[in-house]
């Protein structure tokens, strides 16, 4: 019985232990494509990550062109953007996938990736951002639509954007310039 509970406890301890070291990384965590497939972070791995909580119909909805021309810029030297559509913050993103794809690609010509709807705030929010919340304080958590949150090569966070700072600002462009320049973590 001794030996069947200290096998049991070594289990759950190296279960933890795993789930834990994989929570610390962006890689870890896992979108819904806007079309409806997995999109696990780890296929980004090497990379730098914009995570981005998008609507359709905010103040601050042009910003798709910024980080779009963010993504072309900087895509070959290692940027991906990814837009996270999310209603949290005045209804403002009533859309269904389809129709926010088609927005995006006909208003914006966004090619980075997009994620289904998700929550972005609160106890039913998605876990790369109860992540992001836990891990960079709440003072870092999105206020409204078109938060950003930098994520370095090696999956840690290393920035979060308030909605007021544009893609095209020189403290946004900055910090992803020195994270392109972290070549550490790059192409294994």
């Amino acid at each position: 019985m001794f030996k069947q509970l200290f096998g049991l406890a070594a289990i759950l301890v190296s279960f933890c232990a795993s789930a834990g070291a994989e929570e610390r990384s962006a890689f870890g965590f896992e979108f819904t494509s806007i079309d409806g497939k997995p999109l696990p972070l780890k296929q980004f791995e090497g990379r730098v990550l914009l995570v981005v909580n998008t609507a359709s119909f905010c103040g601050y909805t042009p910003q798709y062109q910024g980080l779009e021309e963010l993504y072309s810029r900087y895509q070959t030297q290692g940027l991906t953007v990814i837009g996270v559509p999310a209603n949290d913050f005045g209804q403002q993103e009533p859309k269904k996938e389809a129709e926010i794809k088609k927005f995006c690609q006909g208003a914006f010509g966004v090619t980075f990736p997009l994620t289904s709807k998700q929550v972005v705030v609160g106890d039913g929010a998605h876990p790369f951002y109860r992540w992001a919340a836990t891990t960079l304080g709440k003072e870092n958590v999105p206020a409204w639509n078109f938060h950003k949150y930098l994520v370095a090569r090696g999956g840690h966070l290393i920035g979060s954007f308030r909605s007021e700072v544009t893609p095209d600002s020189t403290e946004l462009r900055g910090a992803i310039e020195r994270a392109l320049s972290d070549k550490m973590t790059a192409a294994k």
